[in-house]
């Protein structure tokens, strides 16, 4: 368990106090202890613990009553009572009170540090229960919005990823939204009170980056009247997104992979490092790893930033979510329209939800704010939308990552001439390879396959017979 595991002992002997206490700190647990129920409760609420181990006999307030503080409020810890003078009916009707187990004195100390771990590794499964169906129940989250099963697994990644501190790499298609998922992350994060910085490093001048990313102090170069602070330092205790990192310049490059590796940064014009706690989220559309290849990202900075990656679906994947968002695009606008739209036709919902969005959810949302701007009745009709949605029709438009469907050369009709299945399969992993530009992860995910076995079947690619 982690050493965030917060446990609070309620107990008048103060003997077997200490020895829990020190017991189940050994186990690296954060224990606190109390001598009655009366004292026990403003600890309850300002400690949170993750369980409560309380004696039923008490000075004062019974350990039923310290059950019952247990049992209200946002506070809802586990509860092992323990007793000396334990029967059937005490143990009965404290476990109809809510407590989750009953231990009688003596008892063995492996045998209470056995069931303290099945009760945590209970309550974190609830707890983790409970908040999936949360996500499954809402349609937005930390300002994403989507209802889809891919945008259900982003926000679970999300979680997880947030408390984490690692570095964070976002992969997503133009106009997904990486920025909004990084301000997920870190609203997700113990830095939610800090800063959150985002910065385009394709928008910065090359002369300038330097400084702009770690400041510089003053005469450190003409114009520089005097020092200035950097992102990194006033990002400090928050979050810094560097969007489009691999228009980062080569060189920049491995100064910030100095700056994760030692948390220290040193401004131009000074010889001395200066300590910074920020947490990095890199953000990207292009393949880092066709970036490797090409000489213009660092791989051992790609794989520093990847601790933690996110890949971000696009809209064409994210099934039932299109009227969802452009209902939310509409209300978003409407609050000066007049007259005031109340919604789109069946036409026009019907129109938005088969076009593919090669610009994603961008796109999306100014197809929604033109056709409120051509719209002059109650409802957006279809010729309020954008010609290329309004007209489109199933194989007209190509999407930018799906893949097409191989011709058949005319006349090849002798079987004899048909390639051989294994021939079929390898070249189609080569024109998945080739529609995502080299991308072994995204081909990995279209294939449906690791990309360990990606990897193993290009390797024996050379045998026809390897390749599956």
């Amino acid at each position: 368990m982690s050493d965030q595991t917060r446990i609070l002992i309620v107990e008048d002997d103060q003997d077997l106090a200490d020895l829990l206490v020190d017991e189940l700190s050994d186990e690296g647990f954060q224990v606190h202890h109390c001598l009655s129920t009366e004292a026990a409760v403003p600890t309850l609420h300002e400690l949170k613990p993750h369980l409560v181990i309380s004696d039923l006999r008490l000075p004062g307030s019974s350990g039923m009553d310290m059950l019952k503080q247990c049992r209200t409020g946002d506070t809802q810890p586990s509860f092992l009572m323990i007793t000396a003078y334990g029967t059937i009916n005490q143990a009965v009707e404290a476990l109809k009170a809510g407590a989750n187990e009953f231990l009688t004195k003596p008892f063995a100390m492996d045998h209470l540090i056995l069931t303290v771990r099945k009760l945590l590794k209970h309550q974190q499964m609830q707890t983790e229960v409970e908040q999936y169906r949360r996500l499954l129940a809402s349609d937005q989250f930390q300002g994403l919005i989507g209802r889809s099963r891919a945008m259900q697994s982003l926000y679970h990644q999300i979680q997880q990823i947030g408390p984490a501190d690692g570095p964070v790499l976002v992969l997503g298609e133009s106009g997904t939204g990486k920025e909004l998922v990084a301000k997920a992350i870190h609203a997700e994060s113990q830095r939610a009170e800090g800063p959150f910085i985002a910065v385009n490093c394709a928008g910065i001048p090359s002369e300038l980056i330097e400084s702009e990313f770690f400041g510089h102090a003053a005469g450190a170069f003409t114009g520089a009247r005097g020092s200035r602070p950097g992102l990194f330092s006033q990002a400090e205790g928050g979050t810094l997104l560097l969007d489009e990192i691999a228009e980062m310049p080569f060189g920049l490059q491995a100064k910030l992979l100095r700056v994760l590796q030692e948390g220290t940064v040193r401004r131009v014009g000074e010889d001395t490092e200066t300590p910074v706690n920020v947490r990095i989220i890199a953000a990207t559309h292009q393949d880092l790893e066709h970036c490797i290849q090409d000489g213009r990202f660092r791989e051992d900075l790609y794989y520093r930033l990847e601790t933690f990656a996110l890949a971000i679906p696009p809209l064409r994947e994210r099934r039932g979510d299109t009227l969802l968002l452009a209902r939310h695009f509409l209300k978003a606008a409407i609050q000066t329209k007049e007259p005031a739209i109340t919604g789109f036709s069946p036409e026009a919902e019907q129109a938005l939800e088969h076009y593919p969005y090669p610009g994603n959810v961008r796109e999306l949302q100014n197809a929604v704010e033109r056709a409120i701007a051509f719209c002059d009745q109650a409802q957006i009709d279809r010729h309020h939308l954008p010609a290329r949605i309004a007209d489109y029709e199933p194989g007209k438009l190509e999407a930018p990552s799906p893949l097409q469907p191989q011709q058949v050369a005319p006349g090849l009709t002798n079987t004899g001439t048909l390639p051989s299945l294994e021939t079929v399969q390898r070249d189609y992993i080569h024109q998945v390879l080739s529609v995502t530009g080299g991308n072994k992860r995204q081909a990995a995910s279209i294939l449906g396959v690791t990309r360990r076995t990606l990897y193993r079947w290009l390797a024996k690619d050379d045998d026809p017979a390897d390749v599956p």
